[in-house]
């Protein structure tokens, strides 16, 4: 008996001293409800790694409106938008959604996820820049798809959970060529809570033309002591089911006592 018992706390120990995740209230909670699910929270200053589902997280998805990161970037880099306020005039027909039956700016369009907006972006920038630009940033797969206009809702482009965290580093520490200014722009609309706390600043997404339908969050939450890069990628099966994008992530940062 006495034997079992240390054995269970050298285990226990070796679990607790890898970062893994096995026990957590978000852990439980995805298992019980049979979310087919993956989230990686990464530490900036010492690389430090809690991943649920590991095998999952190196798995590529359509990235649906979390590429609006390096779209954003892109898009400003080729001139296709000169800032963050000029305005793309709406043609007046259905888009979808009542949030996009407007003109857009980019302050606008980033966070609703104004489908139509990205997509005029898209077809100024061109297909070739993309491809470069994907080679350029490692971003995924590195492949657009037939429609330049679409190709992140449902081309070829592919991109894991583990590189969504390697890609959002870079872009925090501002490693590609990007003028300084599009930084800033980008990671002012990224915001999307600040308070005594943390700073947190994100991205959902949701690609709806593909079965499993997958939910994306990522983003990053700057504290006093570190800055922590997340990724969540999620079968959606229900449209309630887009709302444990965001609350999973958010559960996992208070499981492990990074925020209360």
């Amino acid at each position: 008996m006495r034997k079992s018992v240390i054995l269970w706390l050298v285990l226990l120990s070796l679990l607790l001293m890898s970062g893994c995740s096995k026990g957590t209230t978000t852990e439980a909670f995805i298992e019980d409800n049979h979310i087919n699910a993956t989230i990686i929270i990464s530490s900036l200053k010492s690389g430090k790694e809690y991943i649920i589902n590991k095998e999952r997280s190196g798995v590529g998805f359509l990235p649906a409106s979390t590429f609006k990161i390096p779209n954003t970037l892109i898009a400003l880099q080729e001139g296709a938008i000169e800032d963050e306020n000029e305005i793309i005039k709406w043609d007046g027909t259905d888009k979808g959604n009542p949030q996009w039956h407007k003109d857009q700016s980019l302050k606008e369009a980033f966070p609703s996820s104004c489908v139509w907006f990205y997509q005029e972006l898209a077809k100024r920038v061109g297909n070739e820049n993309y491809l470069a630009y994907l080679s350029d940033l490692n971003y995924g797969n590195k492949r657009t798809g037939a429609r330049v206009e679409d190709f992140w809702l449902e081309g070829d482009i592919r991109i894991s959970a583990t590189e969504q965290i390697s890609f959002l580093k870079k872009v925090y520490n501002e490693e590609f060529n990007f003028d300084k200014a599009y930084y800033a722009i980008l990671k002012d609309i990224m915001i999307e809570e600040s308070n005594s706390q943390y700073t947190l600043r994100g991205k959902r997404g949701w690609a709806q033309r593909v079965k499993p339908q997958i939910g994306w969050y990522v983003g990053y939450v700057e504290t006093s002591e570190d800055t922590w890069f997340f990724a969540c990628n999620l079968d959606i099966n229900s449209e309630s089911d887009a709302e444990y994008r965001k609350a999973l992530v958010m559960d996992y940062f208070r499981d492990l006592k990074i925020i209360q």
